[in-house]
């Protein structure tokens, strides 16, 4: 058995490279749980920079200066980067706190449409099961109550954090788009000369990640503010709110959509009740997310990335778990990383053991 395993190692770790690789991903991983927090500004930054370089690609194509392009997807970080800070989030953060204020009026509705149950469908329902369903309602919307405030509460402290990202991710993406090339230099000075394997993971990942992040980043946007305008322009209440968490939805394949159905639907049922308003906004709500599946995403995904749907789920809820959202907004990345050093070590080591096995190798 020892000999068995002994000879399986020998076989995957006999190259230098795929040791590199495996230090790489152990010393990724250590980082990651132990200084995630600390290094948050500089990982975001880094995924914010990697977001701008398709623009700088396109730019410098079309026979642009290097430092003109940079200078350009900067300038349109910053003034996105704000507008989010200082328009979205607050016109939703009110929109939520106005939700909260409403909600003893709609607890009350809820009671009440659940108390004349037993005498519209007395076979179905008992006073019995309709009290017991009260009692849990108001208990869920007390340990809710209690989450709330101990959110609000434990993030009194982060105030200091927030301006930090305020300071340092602007600077760290400045510097990670200008000095891409230098910095990029520094880290291939570690590695190999004769890299067959690691460069195969960079290109696969490059060429399907950068287009996944990008392309889902606009998702966001463009699915976010179709909503917001459709659920203004019918008079929907707490438009930007639940445009906010449409446009997040597209983050999580499958589920997301699913799952934002359902305050969607509530809040047009509470402020309109099932009228012709409420059958419009569902209507207009399934249009969008229509359009997104058949439309948006065939043509922001062209390369799409190759992995089976029950492969996308497990990533996002081991992700997910691991990191929160990060870990769900970058699960397909991740678990497309996965696929490209399992399918790419395989075949370089299949390679190089067949050359020390051929005959010109032993004479």
């Amino acid at each position: 058995m020892f000999n068995v395993l002994k000879k399986w190692i020998d076989q995957i770790f006999f190259e230098e490279e795929s040791i590199i690789l495996l230090l790489i991903i152990i010393v990724a991983l250590i980082l990651l749980m132990t200084m995630g927090t600390v290094l948050a500004p500089a990982i975001t930054s880094l995924i914010l920079a990697f977001m701008m370089q398709g623009l700088i690609a396109q730019l410098t194509a079309r026979d642009m200066p290097q430092w003109a392009a940079v200078t350009i997807a900067f300038l349109i970080f910053v003034g996105t980067f704000f507008a989010i800070l200082l328009v979205v989030l607050p016109l939703a953060w009110q929109q939520l706190i106005n939700l909260f204020n409403e909600l003893p009026g709609m607890i009350v509705e809820i009671q009440q449409q659940l108390q004349i149950l037993p005498e519209q469908y007395p076979t179905l329902f008992s006073e019995e099961q309709v009290q017991e369903w009260i009692s849990l309602l108001t208990v869920e919307l007390g340990k809710l109550g209690q989450l709330v405030l101990s959110i609000s509460i434990s993030n009194l402290p982060n105030v200091i954090g927030m301006l930090i990202y305020l300071i340092l991710v602007p600077i760290l993406v400045f510097f990670f788009l200008k000095d891409k090339e230098l910095l990029l230099s520094w880290c291939r000075s570690f590695l190999p000369a004769q890299r067959p394997m690691l460069r195969e993971i960079w290109h696969e990942m490059n060429d399907q990640v950068a287009n996944y992040v990008r392309g889902k980043a606009i998702e966001i946007v463009i699915v976010g503010v179709v909503t917001y305008v459709s659920f203004a322009f019918i008079g929907v209440n707490y438009a930007a709110l639940l445009a906010l968490l449409v446009g997040l939805s597209v983050v999580i394949p499958y589920i997301g959509a699913v799952v934002v159905t359902i305050p969607v639907a509530v809040i047009g049922f509470f402020q309109w009740g099932l009228g012709s308003e409420f059958y419009t906004l569902i209507i207009v709500y399934g249009i969008i997310q229509a359009l997104d599946g058949n439309v948006l995403v065939p043509l922001l995904f062209s390369e799409a990335v190759n992995l089976h749907p029950v492969a996308i789920i497990l990533a996002i809820l081991i992700f997910g778990g691991l990191w929160g959202l990060w870990g769900v907004f970058f699960a397909i990345p991740l678990a497309t990383l996965i696929k490209a050093v399992l399918s790419a070590w395989p075949s370089v080591v299949t390679i190089e053991a067949a050359k020390m096995n051929s005959p010109s190798a032993e004479a």
